[in-house]
């Protein structure tokens, strides 16, 4: 028999929201979305999780559970580690809206994030549409600030991996002359902020990227995987 064969009307809905209801439960976290969020960079395990947010491997096992049993996220397991990714490309999109959500209808979201992050921008960021032509004509040197895995699991093609802690260290190693577009894991990523800021610092031309690169791959632009 048909699971919902014998409901009615009233009943149909109650369970079909019901099975909705799953999606927003599970992301009604702040863990959880960070988590979300972390995971459209590429798949991770569960240590290296924890260490992102900050918790102990329990706290980041009971939320990444969650997070599985709503099938926003799927499991592998290699030897005695177990890896997670997103389920599907469209849970980003979930996290994206609930973020463009909040911005716009919840001031204090807005409010918090241009007292933290709107002091660091004082020129206009690169927007996608113009990086894809500055990466076409070679005017511009595009530099990806995140953690290697998360480069190596994805990345805009031709971008110049120098995780952000080793940046200082490698400037040299960057041609002068041209400008450098820096990009990170989205808009809440302070990454690209820091190597503007040093970049510009050393007088070199910089500027990010306005959004990151779960933004990019989730409007259709080429990704890079490296080999």
């Amino acid at each position: 028999m048909l699971v919902g064969a014998g409901l009615d009307k009233r009943g149909f809905k109650q369970h079909v929201y019901g099975e909705l209801a799953r999606i927003s439960k599970a992301a009604s976290s702040p863990a959880r979305l960070e988590l979300l969020e972390l995971l459209a960079q590429g798949e991770r395990s569960v240590e290296a999780l924890a260490d992102e947010l900050g918790q102990p491997i329990a706290n980041t096992s009971h939320h990444l559970k969650v997070l599985r049993e709503a099938r926003l996220i799927e499991a592998r397991r290699d030897g005695q580690h177990i890896h997670y990714r997103l389920a599907d490309p469209r849970v980003f999109d979930l996290v994206a809206t609930i973020r463009t959500l909040a911005e716009q209808h919840l001031g204090e979201v807005g409010a918090v994030v241009a007292g933290y992050l709107g002091r660091r921008d004082d020129l206009e960021p690169v927007t996608r549409a113009e990086l894809v032509a500055r990466a076409r004509d070679g005017t511009a040197l595009i530099l990806d600030v995140r953690p290697a895995l998360e480069y190596q699991a994805g990345h805009i093609p031709g971008a110049v991996s120098i995780p952000i802690g080793e940046l200082r260290a490698r400037l040299a190693t960057l041609p002068r002359g041209r400008e450098v577009v820096a990009y990170c894991r989205g808009p809440y990523c302070v990454f690209a902020y820091q190597a503007v800021e040093l970049l510009r610092a050393q007088g070199r031309k910089a500027r990010r990227l306005d959004q990151g690169f779960p933004e990019w791959r989730a409007a259709g632009l080429p990704v890079e995987v490296a080999s």
